[in-house]
């Protein structure tokens, strides 16, 4: 049994099916260094999105080593050299101790009018480089140097046009004058497009959307079938370039796992299931969830199952988790935490650190257990303002739901941090656009519309039901052409001259 992408670095069990997307993984600093049983060698994997396990190849190259090999994909979305160091990614990939360390970056290196802070010249990225190489060698590591993944831009002649010339070169450069190992990849994938065509190559992409709300391939990143046609080409290239290694490669390409096939039949349009569970934020009178539902295409099936008043606790003490996982869902999104917050009776009542958190880690078993991919959301913000300031009661509970999918190396979405960063931005008056309004008996007995600083009206539901989807997306990635996008705003007029 291979292990993909362990997050053993992290001190947590080696995962073999793992969803795609970029979802974060838990680190602990103590247990960084400890290895998959039965490994003898660890290679690590650092770069970019087009290296991760789930918009990269990642999880097709380590798929491609034999058992022996503890292959630790350390890469970062939207990493450039410059990034990857400020972030302290670096410093975690060191203390995991691998034996050989795959470097690879420039897409987000390169520099582009809008100057984003992660961009460097191509001087700073050759020094860049060389830092790595010289760091990885006094820590004892071996580098290894991978020209950056292609874009699948095609041209009129049916042939790559690649923007990634200049950096694939700087780094060979740096290869011949420090002598590492080099990996030739965006030759090797402009070599293997160049002969595939654009059709073909399309098949590997993942899809991104327009300005106009339509799904179109993205040029940049893989899904499944496209991570494992590259991570072979990188797998069967590191039995190359360190020869050493060629005995932890696979004589014969890996296929696609149960996972992986059924992910390419949704990509592809094949009819999917998805299912919400939770509280009364999520549920149909008052959550995000028909809001989420709206965007789906027919090929989805949404079903809410979320109900008001519950919490993690009771949602499975009354049955209602068993009768929705005997929806036999293909992707379940779980938030919970409103009712379970002290206050709310012994039936509903968990700690964050301890019931909730065993409660959020059962909910991620039990969908697995069924087939299924589970995605934990932290619970949406109450919109309650003290002296002008957001009140913020439902951190514990949104930090240790992040922190339990973390560790299970599952996708988050931050709902909690998500919505409090807008309603930061907003006075009270502002947020409360989003409120619903009160039951009827409160009503008359106040005789005006009672406040529901909880619970949405239309234009809640709506704004953060496209909240949910659209982060679900940019890790579900399987699941894109399966959202309905929304067409950019129209830019503003030009003031009139005087």
């Amino acid at each position: 049994m291979f292990i993909i992408a362990t997050t053993l670095a992290a001190g947590i069990a080696p995962r073999e099916t793992l969803c795609q997307g970029d979802p974060q993984r838990a680190f602990d600093a103590s247990k960084a260094a400890v290895r998959a049983p039965g490994t003898v060698v660890r290679i690590e994997l650092i770069g970019d999105s087009t290296q991760t396990d789930h918009a990269g190849y990642g999880r097709g190259f380590c798929a491609n080593l034999t058992r022996e090999v503890d292959c630790v994909d350390m890469a970062k979305g939207g990493a450039s050299t410059k990034t990857f160091r400020e972030q302290g990614l670096w410093e975690r990939s060191l203390e995991t101790r691998p034996d050989y360390v795959l470097i690879q970056f420039g897409h987000n290196d390169m520099q582009s009018a809008d100057h984003n802070p992660r961009q460097t010249t191509m001087e700073e990225y050759r020094a860049n480089l060389r830092k790595y190489v010289d760091e990885a060698r006094v820590a004892g590591v071996k580098p290894i140097l991978v020209t950056p993944l292609t874009r699948r831009n095609f041209q009129a002649d049916g042939k790559i046009h690649s923007d990634l010339l200049d950096h694939s070169a700087t780094m060979k450069g740096v290869a011949a004058e420090m002598h590492v190992p080099l990996i030739d990849l965006q030759a090797d994938s402009i070599a293997t497009l160049d002969t595939m065509g654009e059709k073909k190559g399309e098949e590997l992409a993942i899809t991104k959307k327009d300005a106009d709300g339509k799904a179109i391939f993205d040029k940049t990143h893989l899904n499944w079938k496209g991570s494992y046609v590259f991570g072979r080409i990188v797998a069967v290239d590191l039995g190359k370039a360190v020869p050493e290694l060629a005995k932890y490669v696979r004589p014969e390409a890996a296929t696609l796992p149960p996972e992986g096939v059924k992910a390419m039949k949704i990509f592809n349009g094949g009819p999917v299931k998805i299912v919400l569970v939770g509280d009364s934020t999520t549920a149909p009178q008052g959550g995000w969830g028909p809001g989420f539902c709206a965007l789906m295409t027919p090929n989805v099936t949404c079903i809410d199952d979320a109900l008001n008043g519950r919490s993690s606790k009771s949602f499975i003490d009354e049955g209602a988790w068993a009768k929705a996982l005997a929806e036999k869902g293909d992707y379940y999104l779980i938030q919970f935490g409103h009712n379970d917050m002290k206050g709310k009776g012994p039936e509903r009542e968990t700690d964050p650190e301890t019931t909730f958190a065993a409660n959020i880690r059962r909910y991620i078993h039990d969908a697995e257990a069924i087939g299924a991919v589970p995605v934990i959301i932290t619970p949406l913000s109450r919109r309650n303002y003290k002296d002008g300031v957001l009140v913020e009661d439902l951190n514990d509970y949104a930090a240790a739901a992040k922190r339990v999918g973390m560790e299970e190396y599952v996708t988050v979405i931050d709902l909690n941090g998500i919505s409090k960063a807008m309603l930061k931005t907003m006075t009270q008056e502002q947020a409360d656009q989003f409120d619903a309004t009160g039951q009827e008996q409160e009503r008359l007995a106040v005789n005006k519309v009672a406040v529901d600083r909880t619970h949405l009206n239309a234009l809640g539901k709506k704004t953060f039901g496209r909240i949910v989807a659209d982060n679900l997306i940019r890790t579900q990635v399987e699941l894109g052409p399966d959202v309905i996008g929304e067409p950019m705003p129209a830019p503003a007029s030009a003031p009139h001259a005087p």
